[in-house]
């Protein structure tokens, strides 16, 4: 049984969650609160498995009590907020903060039946992350090691990034990593609309590399990383020399859209031994046969090991089914990209 904590200032939200989440034979509502204040005493003695944690609130917002929480009495967080570009700028400082995932109230985009099913998911992986491995320092651009490409022009070559649950950090741990020069980079983070474009703009500050939300018919180049915008997939297209990027809608794949999944298998058909696919953490089985696809389509194609994710479930299927050539942890996966580049550049 998973212990929930749902705390919001509003109480029709506190009463529809409790509700939604209640029919689940698997999740138990132990309490709620109006504010950080009653949520602090509340954690301490009722020790929840999982918060569920709004963003707006009067007294102390939602950041600020996270940031105390990590600090004093870590335990795994899932943002609940409002779908607006205020709201995804602040779920992605959330997740760098140790969040480890994010989901946006039921509204016009989203009904509660929808909402329901997607937190329950969320819940469940939440309910299993390492939470002493959300946090992880990035340095600014002059303090990171910069690694070399032998060459700049790499038009050939794509690397195709999958991520759910933990993933906003672990991909931001791996591009900082990764020099200006890298060659074009698809990424797929589940997550909802807005949140990735505050994602892509907050990578954007830290990265060597120009990072962004895709837009339907970008090109794949050298020293850019494309992220598809939440309840889009993204495919990866060839014409002649020239790579470029698909966003669309479409049914759900592996329970998501965008999808992983989606993603690997179109990079496979496009770019076959010229891409590298790497699969981080995250709960599911999205992007395993992607993965196996890519590779046996002769692209080279890594996992992050379970010591590292937060939740070693996409990684862990990958591997099962025979997808990852290697498997890595976090932090030396941009090293191998790189190793791996160079060795297509000779």
């Amino acid at each position: 049984m998973i212990k929930v904590m749902i705390v919001d200032d509003s109480a029709i939200v506190r009463q529809v969650l409790t509700k939604e989440l209640g029919r689940d034979e698997d999740i138990r509502i132990v309490g709620t609160a109006p504010d950080p204040y009653v949520a602090r005493d509340k954690i301490v003695q009722l020790r929840p498995d999982v918060v569920l944690l709004d963003m707006e609130m009067p007294r102390m917002d939602g950041l600020s009590f996270l940031k105390k929480l990590m600090r004093y009495y870590p335990l795994p967080v899932i943002i609940v907020s409002s779908l607006t570009p205020s709201g995804g700028e602040l779920a992605v400082e959330a997740m760098n903060a140790g969040a480890v995932d994010v989901m946006c109230k039921p509204g016009s985009s989203l009904s509660v039946d929808d909402m329901s099913e997607a937190l329950i998911e969320k819940i469940r992986a939440a309910s299993r992350a390492r939470i002493e491995k959300t946090a992880i320092q990035v340095g600014t651009r002059e303090q990171r090691p910069q690694v070399n490409i032998t060459q700049t022009k790499m038009t050939d070559t794509v690397i195709a990034i999958g991520a759910s649950t933990g993933g906003t950090q672990a991909i931001q741990e791996l591009l900082t990593h990764l020099p200006g020069n890298a060659p074009g980079i698809v990424i797929v983070q589940h997550m909802p609309e807005q949140f990735t474009a505050s994602l892509a703009a907050r990578l954007n500050q830290l990265c060597s590399l120009e990072v962004r939300e895709a837009r339907n018919n970008d090109s794949v180049m050298p020293g850019v990383a494309l992220i598809a915008p939440g309840n889009y997939h993204l495919l990866l297209r060839r014409s002649g020399a020239r790579f470029y990027v698909q966003t669309k809608s479409g049914p759900l794949v592996c329970g998501h859209r965008p999808s992983v999944e989606v993603l690997f298998k179109s990079v496979a058909q496009a770019s076959g031994r010229n891409a590298i696919g790497v699969i981080l953490t995250g709960m599911g089985r999205d992007g395993a046969s992607g993965l196996l696809e890519m590779r046996n389509n002769k692209a080279r194609t890594i996992a992050q090991d379970e010591a590292s994710c937060v939740v070693f479930g996409m990684p862990k299927e990958a591997i099962n089914v025979g997808g990852a050539e290697t498997v890595l942890p976090l932090n030396r996966i941009s090293h191998k990209i790189i190793e791996y580049v160079n060795e297509k550049t000779h």
